[in-house]
């Protein structure tokens, strides 16, 4: 699908202009989108606009990180964009000459739309220009970042109060699953922050620079949200280390109240054991009570090492 807006020398807007008539047309600029476009289509890139083999293919085999190439006479940006359900990166493509906007995205993008929807209502399009089409989409990007990150903190408050009564190992998936998105997160914002950075720091973007200011403001809104990625890195670091601490501190206390009950019974095993032989002459077997006997020093040898054990204690680590 493509759509197209025109802003002509009057600055009137136009909607839905052919691509073929562009040319013919006096305008003051110029946008196209592209969206999943079809092989007649992705011709037009080509023939249309002339633009490089190898930026049109970059825009055809995803995914690339986000990165700005420049040419003679546009600059071709990649961006990515956050997909909310999986948490991935989904790429946009613009080139960006002196006079239009090229957009090329093969999913759809609620980002575009919200920057079509603000450049259509036309309230301030005389002080509209292809660099702020581009300050836009970036501006646009960059906000929907923000409702992914407070959707993780929300999750990571919930398990701090685990008022669901979940098991460690439960918690522990769940941390697990949350510092996933954060690495795709972090991955995502950094390379935007990145590309923020070569934008307001290159030579060759002068025009860019003019409204420096409104670059510096997206840049300002990548760097927090990095700080707050890696803040919540932190505490599910900390959720992981101490939710690993506690099972190991039971894991430790379920082999110390095995290795007591062992204990008690290995005296009993050797007097069991010891009875158990078959030899001929054991006086003790010839006796009466001898059975009582032997069963009540087995029980009195074990409630002494019971209560011996209870007294140092071991038995409440295990609590």
């Amino acid at each position: 699908m493509i759509r197209t807006l025109v802003v002509t020398e009057d600055l009137e807007i136009i909607m839905d202009v052919p691509i073929e008539k562009l040319s013919k047309m006096r305008l003051k600029w110029f946008w196209v989108d592209f969206e999943n476009p079809q092989e007649e289509e992705i011709v037009l890139l080509e023939n249309e606009f002339q633009f490089h083999p190898l930026a049109i293919e970059d825009c055809l085999y995803m995914l690339q990180r986000p990165k700005l190439d420049y040419y003679d006479d546009y600059i071709f940006f990649v961006v990515n964009s956050l997909n909310k359900h999986s948490m991935a990166a989904e790429e946009i493509d613009l080139f960006v000459g002196k006079n239009y906007v090229v957009s090329v995205h093969l999913k759809h993008s609620f980002e575009m739309d919200g920057a079509w929807q603000k450049v259509t209502e036309g309230s301030t399009i005389e002080n509209q220009d292809p660099i702020f089409i581009t300050h836009l989409i970036f501006d646009k990007i960059t906000d929907e970042y923000f409702p992914a990150v407070y959707q993780i903190e929300d999750k990571i408050e919930e398990l701090e109060d685990n008022e669901e009564g979940l098991s460690t190992r439960m918690l522990m998936d769940k941390v697990f699953d949350i510092r996933k998105d954060l690495m795709k997160l972090r991955r995502l914002i950094n390379s935007m922050r990145d590309l923020l950075y070569r934008i307001l720091n290159s030579s060759h973007l002068k025009e860019f620079h003019e409204q420096k200011l409104y670059f510096d403001d997206i840049y300002d809104h990548l760097l927090k949200l990095s700080e707050m990625v890696e803040s919540n890195l932190e505490v599910t670091a900390d959720m992981r280390d101490s939710y690993l601490a506690i099972n190991s501190n039971r894991m430790n206390a379920i082999m110390m109240l095995l290795t007591v009950i062992t204990t008690i019974f290995i005296p009993l095993t050797f007097i069991s054991g010891v009875y158990g032989m078959n030899f001929t002459y054991m006086p003790e077997l010839q006796w009466r009570y001898g059975y009582f006997a032997v069963l009540g020093l087995m029980g009195t040898i074990g409630c002494v090492m019971f209560i011996w054990f209870k007294r140092k204690g071991w038995f409440d680590t295990y609590k």
